[in-house]
């Protein structure tokens, strides 16, 4: 498995590399727009990503808007919407309109709030097929 880590905060990268790692591959990027060109050139390269978690609030480009160019890049690629990457959005934001702008409008997966609880996050990662 190949895992995109999108976090501009140091703990709470290590933290997912940390629930991640064992089970794969992992790449990070600390702001939308690395993201996005990381995205690219896995696509490019025929080794895209399983899975991406992303935080919505970042320096850059936040990641609703990396969320967008990385759903049209699939498009572009020809990625059929069944076999789009799983993206989970994690926000430490008690705001419902940016969940629901980056999950129901954005193309989300999941998301998940902040500070991430280690047992719930794994088992969503299992139900989304992306660890054992």
């Amino acid at each position: 498995m190949r895992f995109l880590i999108v976090e501009d905060d140091f703990t709470s990268r290590k933290f997912l590399q940390g629930i991640l790692s064992p089970h794969g591959e992992c790449d990070v990027a600390v702001n939308g727009r690395e993201a996005v060109e990381a995205f690219e050139a896995a696509l490019e390269a025929g080794t895209p990503y399983h899975l991406v978690c992303m935080d919505i609030m970042m320096p850059e480009m936040d990641g609703q808007d990396a969320l967008k160019k990385i759903r049209a890049l699939e498009r572009s690629h020809g990625v059929r919407s069944v076999d789009e990457v799983k993206v989970v959005m994690t926000t430490a934001l008690d705001d419902p309109r940016s969940v629901v702008e980056a999950y129901y409008k954005g193309g989300a997966t999941s998301y998940v709030p902040k500070p991430i609880d280690r047992q719930l996050f794994i088992h969503l990662l299992r139900s989304l097929g992306v660890v054992s």
